[in-house]
């Protein structure tokens, strides 16, 4: 209420000469909107519902007494039946207005200046304003963040650039490692860094076309990852649009992305379960899993029911950084109002980045939220740029993990799993234990050799320890029990009951019946991983009932199932069966159908060759761009590829001289899978490159990058890469203690150049993580 001044008689006056007559059609300030109500008494009470007139009426009418209870009352308000357009629009975009404003303060200033009921009053006569003038509801109204029927299914969507994870760093030794690395390779003295919180959630990108909330992803694999554009709008932190005039003064383009992750806070989590437990339902493990799930619920209303928050860590504008510094970046999000994170500082040199560690380690009990760890990126883009990535991460930031959790619980027993290769592994089953942020009844023990340097039998009490998606493992055995039992491993597998045999120089048992149901269920998750061919749907239970019903008995079969088979197949719980259904049969179709076109790289590490991951099955795709082209390279051509060595080469030729396996190939060919790398577009090979429709050797190691990562590299701009020397040759690349290839280059007076010559030609980006 504002201060008695000279003016206050004539608003009094004002006042009271209102209130004796006949409310009468007024022009409306934005701000106001007339609403009849029934007074005490009888009459009706026309209230105002302005933020800044709190408490006072425009005016009664009828014999009841004035009310004197303030302009937004916590019950719901209905517009005066027949409003005019023009008040009612003007009321809408102050409700809008108002709403996004408190939403702002609420959720990411945490400076709310209303109650919560008031905000529902707003929000509630928005909405019926909205339902008498459809034409007024807009895209970015706060009414939209949750609407439309539940999705079937989530779709999947490519990244505009890929979003790589980050190396590890656990000690003070490695992160100062990681700093003298960056600053060789970006050949300066010193670096400056940005340290922020490493929140333990799940990450988003959030795609805005003309200032507008356009498409959402998750993390996926990196490369695509799944749609949840309508979850994402029901985060209050996410805002729908951003003005113009927002964009312009943080120097954004309109068409930008933001990255970020998304997680849950404690107390959140904890009403979440104590709501569970009233409900009598299981709890749930932690509030990255909780974020994770409802993030990909189909039902957006589910999501908009729980309360998660986006963090922002990165603004990109067409795949690529906006500004100069991250610093700058983080800035400018905040100008645009997301929430970013307030701990975070700009550090020089380790010294302080392990001051900036310690000091927020010791404090993440105090934070609202979970966080797993530190990051740390170099400042400057221009040397993030420099600095480039490997496969998996930029060579520009780490993570900094906070030491590995532990407990102590008891060994219950010991049991055997057989892996995709064939591996029998002892696993230790337990007393169940919370650590780590989960709770453990089992760990690996990987071999017997293991068992045997722990001193380990079941009944003994041990510490497990579990850090991040660390699988748990028993670390040491801390005091023998009463009835302790010795552990042998079975002469014969589990599952198919062959002999297994322990292999001269392997400290792994294994199990060599390439028929066993064990081995060839690992191998259809193995295949079906969203790292290889990424068949949604096809996870663990639906795989053993296609394999135990007789369905599948090797990959080649997984696509010759019908959906009505699956449809029918049926999932036993300790209450009840749940049969799969036509709409999960349908999807699993669908995914498989996707599958027949997956790049090359996931096809081959899909296969399950032994010693082949995912890094080296990129490396062989590039090299060899098909699957044919693979199978008849010898072990010398193949230890001819980065990180082939002789155990790998011999592995890889082994598969491919199996009978089975080649039966296997020729079947997936049939079945109308992708076994060649597919051209690049003509587009992705411009005429006027330095590089386009040159041939390239490359000899030696390179020092900011790998060679698979070069050869990738003046693929995607259009050249050729050869593994020999030859007068077709245009140009070797030489690294540092370059082979026979730099001498025959000399021969054939073939062009020789160095790393940095070859940078200049390309124009390839480099991703952002």
């Amino acid at each position: 209420m504002g201060r008695p001044g000279k003016y206050a008689p004539r608003r009094r006056a004002a006042r009271d000469r209102q209130r004796r007559s006949v409310p009468r059609r007024r022009t409306v300030h934005p701000g106001y909107l007339p609403v009849r109500r029934r007074a005490a008494g009888g009459g009706d009470v026309t209230r105002c519902r302005s933020r800044s007139d709190r408490g006072r009426h425009l005016g009664f009418s009828g014999s009841g007494p004035a009310l004197t209870a303030p302009c937004r009352p916590a019950w719901p308000v209905r517009p005066v039946s027949g409003t005019r357009p023009d008040e009612a629009r003007q009321r809408a975009v102050y409700l809008r207005a108002e709403l996004c404003r408190h939403e702002h303060l609420y959720y990411v200033l945490d400076q709310p200046e209303i109650s919560d009921a008031e905000f529902d009053a707003l929000m509630i006569e928005l909405r019926e304003i909205e339902a008498e003038h459809p034409d007024l509801v807009t895209p970015d109204s706060p009414t939209q963040r949750v609407g439309g029927a539940p999705r079937e299914d989530l779709e999947k969507a490519p990244h505009s650039s890929v979003m790589l994870s980050l190396d590890n760093a656990f000690d003070d030794d490695e992160l100062r490692d990681f700093d003298r690395r960056a600053r060789e390779l970006a050949d300066v003295e010193t670096l400056d860094y940005v340290g922020e919180l490493k929140l333990d959630g799940v990450s988003l990108a959030v795609r805005y076309t003309a200032g507008a909330l356009g498409v959402a992803l998750t993390r996926g694999d990196g490369e695509q990852g799944e749609v949840i554009t309508p979850n994402a709008r029901t985060l209050r932190t996410v805002p729908l649009s951003i003005t113009s005039k927002k964009l312009s003064a943080a120097g954004v383009p309109s068409d930008f992305e933001v990255r970020g992750e998304v997680v849950m806070p404690r107390a959140a989590f904890e009403r979440l379960n104590a709501q569970q437990q009233a409900e009598d339902k299981p709890a749930y493990a932690n509030p990255r899993n909780v974020a994770a799930g409802t993030l990909r619920m189909l039902d957006a209303s589910v999501t908009a029911s729980r309360r998660l928050d986006f963090y922002p860590y990165l603004l990109l504008a067409d795949g690529a950084a906006v500004f100069g510094s991250h610093w700058a970046s983080l800035e400018a999000l905040h100008g645009l109002g997301f929430k970013v994170n307030p701990h975070r500082a700009r550090l020089h040199g380790a010294d302080e980045m392990v001051a900036f560690r310690d000091e927020w380690l010791g404090r993440r009990e105090s934070l609202p939220y979970d966080i797993d760890g530190l990051v740390f990126k170099v400042d400057d883009l221009a040397l993030q740029q420099r600095l480039g990535a490997t496969a998996k991460a930029p060579r520009w930031a780490i993570a900094c993990k906070p030491e590995a959790q532990q407990a102590e619980t008891v060994v219950r027993d010991i049991e055997v799993q057989v892996g995709r290769t064939g591996a029998v592994t002892p696993r230790a089953v337990l007393e169940p234990v919370f650590v780590g942020g989960v709770t453990v009844s089992h760990a690996t023990l990987h071999n017997a050799q293991e068992i045997e340097r722990l001193g380990l039998q079941i009944g003994d009490r041990v510490v497990v320890v579990r850090s991040g998606d660390v699988i748990p493992k028993v670390v040491r055995v801390a005091e023998e029990g009463a009835e302790r039992k010795p552990f042998r491993m079975p002469p014969r597998c589990p599952v198919c009951k062959e002999l297994v045999e322990r292999p001269e120089g392997e400290a792994v048992t294994r199990c060599n019946n390439a028929s066993c149901s064990a081995r060839l269920k690992e191998s259809i998750l193995h295949f079906a991983h969203r790292s290889a061919m990424d068949i949604d749907g096809l996870g663990a239970w639906l795989v053993d009932a296609v394999v135990d019903g007789g369905l599948v008995k090797d990959l080649a079969d997984l696509y010759e199932l019908k959906a009505e088979q699956l449809a029918d197949l049926t999932k036993d719980t300790k209450v009840s069966k749940t049969r799969l259904g036509e709409k999960s049969a349908a999807r699993v179709m669908d995914a498989l159908a996707r599958s027949k076109t997956v790049p090359l790289r996931r096809l081959v590490y899909g296969l399950g060759i032994r010693h082949v991951g995912e890094r080296t099955a990129e490396l062989l795709a590039a090299r060899f761009s098909s699957v044919e082209g693979l199978a008849q390279a010898t072990v010398e051509q193949l230890e001819e590829v980065d990180e082939v060595g002789p155990r790998i080469a011999e592995s890889i030729r082994a598969f491919f001289e199996s009978g089975r396996n080649r039966e296997l190939i020729e079947r997936l060919r049939r079945h109308g899978l992708r076994l060649e790398e597919e051209p690049a577009p003509p587009d992705a090979q411009p005429a006027d490159s330095a590089v386009a429709g040159k041939t390239f050797v490359l000899t030696g190691t390179l020092e900011g990058m790998s060679r698979g990562e070069a050869a990738a590299r003046i693929k995607a701009a259009g050249g050729r890469v050869s593994s020999s020397v030859s007068g077709k040759t245009d140009y070797v690349v030489a690294g540092e203690n370059p082979g026979s290839k730099l001498e025959k280059a000399r021969q054939l007076e073939v062009a020789v150049i160095d790393e940095a010559e070859v940078l200049a030609m390309l124009s390839v980006p480099i991703p952002e993580v």
